[in-house]
């Protein structure tokens, strides 16, 4: 069983992916079955980068390291689970020329979208917006393929189509005859968005028609969803997305009810966790921020439906050291008048598992100063 943290455009970001890698067992969240010497300490087998667009040139190096700055370390979070970074475009000539640059710069893989359903995006041919075209989708796969090194692996992300999924199956049979190793499965349609339920048991049809190895993803929030999803999809590797930022404990649960000898994978911490150091090891600086745009959501981005609090597996006092990195990451990367709102952002998932996370955020609800934020931090308080 592989379990992937995935690329969430304005909430699962550099920052994030940080700190949910940094949850370990020993911080309470349980003992992972199975093999779980051969994992990483959080669960996660490994991580993959928001998107990064291409639309008419070669990215300089730069524009690759701004969405993820783990190439700088290795292409891993600096407690050593590896990151894919993502390409979004349509023309194969330049996704596969952009593909190679990322190779070159030390992703550990490079991986399409073909599911994103931003209309900003499949306005101008993105995303979803592909699932209309399986052979421009045979197309990008082909030509991206042929433009890395064999060693490096290929993968896709997609829906099951856009507005209905009628060619789920080419566009997977279209990714597997390009050459991808892998797809992970959004068991939705972009007209679905992110409204419950995901169709699991479509994946198992695609399964039927492809070889290549397919990852389950979409609604997967608690050990249940995970358990109904590999039943339902055949497939026994998970990606989490709002799930694991609900409650940093879940990879490691679904480890613990779910157990599976895994392969092991190079664990290779660059620094120690919560260590000081966490910040200068992405090449970011105390003292000039390396400031992004703000592409946070609002505090209610991708909230799901809030519903009855279960319990979580990762108790509440380990949070509060995990908002604080997450707090010092986005003070180093996001534009200040969008800092809060990250802060805020997450708060809101929390508070589907956390009593605590409500109360917190009904305090900061209206709150818009870092300065502000950070004292509640230092505070302790929640």
């Amino acid at each position: 069983m592989q379990l992937l943290l995935a690329p969430m455009e304005g909430l699962l970001d550099f920052a994030l992916r940080d700190t949910l890698t940094r949850v370990e067992a020993g911080q309470g969240a349980g003992a992972a079955g199975g093999g779980a010497a051969h994992v990483h300490p959080s669960g996660i087998d490994r991580c993959v980068s928001e998107f990064i667009r291409i639309t008419d040139t070669l990215l300089p190096a730069r524009a690759f390291i701004r969405t993820m700055p783990e190439l700088r370390t290795g292409g891993r979070t600096l407690t050593g689970v590896p990151v894919r970074g993502q390409l979004l475009g349509s023309d194969p000539t330049l996704l596969a020329e952009n593909a190679s640059r990322l190779a070159e710069l030390g992703s550990h893989g490079v991986d399409l979208n073909f599911g994103c359903p931003a209309k900003v995006v499949n306005r101008h041919g993105g995303g979803s917006a592909l699932l209309d075209d399986p052979e421009l989708i045979h197309r990008i796969v082909s030509a991206v393929r042929r433009a890395v090194p064999a060693a490096v692996p290929v993968s896709a992300k997609m829906r099951l189509g856009f507005n209905d999924d009628h060619r789920a199956e080419d566009c997977a049979l279209a990714i597997e005859a390009g050459g991808a190793s892998e797809i992970v499965v959004h068991a939705r349609t972009k007209a679905h968005g992110y409204r419950p339920p995901a169709y699991w048991e479509r994946i198992a049809d695609l399964r039927a028609e492809v070889k290549l190895p397919l990852v389950a993803n979409g609604e997967i929030w608690t050990v249940d969803d995970a358990r109904r999803a590999q039943a339902a999809s055949g497939c026994s590797s998970l990606m989490l997305g709002r799930g694991m930022v609900a409650d940093p404990g879940l990879a490691l649960a679904i480890r613990a009810a779910l157990p599976e000898p895994a392969a092991p994978i190079p664990v290779e911490p660059i620094c120690e966790r919560n260590s000081p150091s966490a910040l200068v090891g992405y090449g970011l600086s105390a003292t000039q921020p390396a400031a992004i745009e703000g592409r946070a959501g609002s505090a209610t981005a991708f909230t799901g439906q809030l519903g009855t609090h279960l319990p979580p597996h990762l108790p509440w006092a380990h949070i509060h050291p995990l908002l604080g990195s997450f707090w010092a990451l986005v003070g180093q990367r996001v534009e200040r008048r969008h800092r809060a709102g990250r802060l805020k952002q997450w708060l809101n998932l929390l508070r589907r598992r956390y009593p605590e996370a409500q109360v917190a955020f009904d305090e900061l609800r209206t709150t818009n100063d870092a300065d502000d934020l950070g004292a509640w931090l230092l505070r302790g308080r929640g």
